[in-house]
């Protein structure tokens, strides 16, 4: 059974449950928790399901209040639970990122845990043979690299398919659906790290992203989906994660708490260069990192700017190895003298925008080292990044503000783009 309780007994790092900040007591008293789609669910008694057996595609994020929805699932009456399907990091969000995950059964519930993260990444005909809904609940972060938005695109196309309603239980997105920003995708570079023609930070909900992609035709063979949406109860586009006063359930190994989470759009991409990006460390994507890299020099260069919400702090750390959750970690083993970047406000800061400065401002560093393979994987830089502009950008001394001066009509035009397809 896989209860709060259960998260909290795994390794550090792997299904972390982090306490959000606490509200004050006159913010307590005068609101609620966001209630999602989940909770929602479950407060009808699942009366939308009676009669039906259910395919549910999870992870350890899917909890209502302290019990998982597959638990819940298992028990209802009326309500006959034939298949778990698990994304990348598996079931419990146990896996290293990239890892393939493999098959499994669930002993508590008796039910098969089927992975779209290994030998497919689509649901099968076969795993869904005893199946009339799929239900989609997983806790996204709002950033398009982020796989689990591929995996729900993909298990749409497989209920269409299969003629089976597709219903999406919705959840915040941490970032808020105010917050937009980067390159929008060149549909040539459409992998499973980027499926979709928007920004890097979409500010949307997962709901009203398989709204967008069945709209748009993002994906082909949506025309006919049955897609339902669950939505959620108090929550307001202007809210990051603390606002929501929900906890902090890890999202994958390496996004242990918001703080991972809010710095990841931009922290992300600079960690697709030669560096250290906090992987091997407690603070995972708060970090930059490389042995030629003089930490003082950047970090002075990165305060100057006077960013929203942010400033940057030298900071020495020796990554290591962690099993399940950053095993060959960059530079293992090796004392780094780096950047650290520090939130100083949640609601100013643009953590796409700061990746940008910081990561036109590590190559300037390498350029001067006169580094070489600045670039280890040339490709997935530009799979995250959606386009091959940022590279060019870079190459040719482009600073942060003219990386972010040039994707502002594109997001301008997706955000007329998405506005039909939002719930809230």
């Amino acid at each position: 059974m896989l209860t709060k309780r259960a998260a909290l007994a795994l390794p550090i790092g792997l299904a972390l449950t982090l306490a959000m900040p606490r509200p004050s007591r006159s913010q307590s008293a005068a609101t609620k928790p966001v209630a999602t789609g989940a909770d929602v669910l479950a407060a009808s008694g699942f009366a939308d399901l009676a009669g039906k057996r259910v395919g549910l595609i999870t992870n350890q994020t899917g909890l209502v209040g302290d019990q998982h929805l597959a638990d819940l699932l298992s028990k209802a009456a009326g309500v006959t639970l034939t298949a778990i399907l698990a994304p990348e990091h598996g079931f419990r969000g146990a896996v290293e990122a990239g890892k393939r995950v493999s098959d499994d059964a669930d002993p508590a519930i008796g039910v098969p845990v089927f992975s779209l993260y290994g030998a497919t990444k689509k649901p099968t005909p076969a795993m869904l043979r005893n199946v009339d809904v799929l239900l989609f609940d997983i806790q996204d972060i709002g950033v398009r690299y982020y796989t689990y938005i591929s995996t729900m695109g993909l298990a749409m196309q497989a209920a269409a398919a299969a003629r089976i309603p597709f219903v999406v239980l919705d959840r915040p997105n941490p970032l808020g659906g105010e917050y937009v920003a980067g390159f929008v995708l060149e549909p040539k570079l459409s992998t499973f790290v980027g499926q979709y023609t928007i920004p890097i930070v979409h500010g949307m909900t997962v709901g009203e992203l398989a709204r967008l992609i069945q709209g748009e035709k993002l994906l082909s063979g949506l025309e006919k989906l049955d897609l339902r949406i669950i939505k959620m109860k108090g929550w307001q586009r202007s809210m990051r994660w603390p606002q929501t006063q929900r906890a902090w359930v890890a999202t994958s190994p390496n996004i242990p708490s918001f703080d991972a989470a809010l710095v990841y759009p931009g922290i992300g991409v600079v960690g697709e260069l030669d560096v250290n990006e906090g992987r091997g460390t407690p603070t995972p994507f708060s970090l930059v990192g490389a042995s030629w890299l003089d930490g003082s020099r950047v970090v002075a260069k990165l305060n100057s700017l006077g960013l929203p919400g942010v400033k940057f702090e030298s900071a020495a750390y020796t990554p290591r190895s962690i099993p399940g959750v950053a095993a060959s970690p960059r530079f293992a083993g090796k004392s780094l003298v780096g950047i650290r970047v520090v939130v100083t406000d949640v609601a100013r800061v643009e953590p796409h925008e700061m990746g940008m400065h910081v990561l036109s401002a590590v190559v300037a560093e390498a350029r001067a080292k006169k580094v070489e393979r600045l670039f280890p994987n040339l490709p997935m830089f530009n799979a995250i990044a959606g386009t091959k502009r940022l590279h060019n950008m870079l190459t040719a001394g482009s600073d942060g503000a003219a990386i972010i001066a040039a994707w502002q009509a594109e997001v301008a035009k997706f955000k007329t783009q998405r506005a039909q397809y939002l719930l809230y």
